[in-house]
């Protein structure tokens, strides 16, 4: 396993192997966020909500806890947190 920290610890993730090939699971304290893929990436809310600027678009979309979006490799995105939540990312 391997554990990362981003964003002065407000973002505290946990990769692992899986059956399926690469997971991370982590929290997300409040505050805004950009992220860089380097592969495809599927982030999965588990708790709580963030709020998701996709590559390429000027629109916000809510994402709730048990809704999903994806990302594509080599890219950013930006994310806002109004409460901690936690994902799961699946990669590739």
């Amino acid at each position: 396993m391997n554990i990362n920290h981003y964003f002065d610890n407000n973002v505290v993730s946990i990769g692992f192997d899986s059956e399926q090939g690469p997971v991370s699971s982590g929290v997300m304290a409040a505050g805004e966020y950009t992220f860089g893929t380097s592969q495809d990436e599927r982030m999965v809310v588990v708790h709580g909500e963030m709020t998701v600027q996709l590559p390429g678009s000027d629109t916000w979309l809510t994402i709730a806890q048990g809704a999903e979006f994806n990302v594509a490799a080599n890219a950013e995105f930006n994310v806002k947190i109004a409460q901690p939540c936690a994902y799961l990312c699946y990669y590739g």
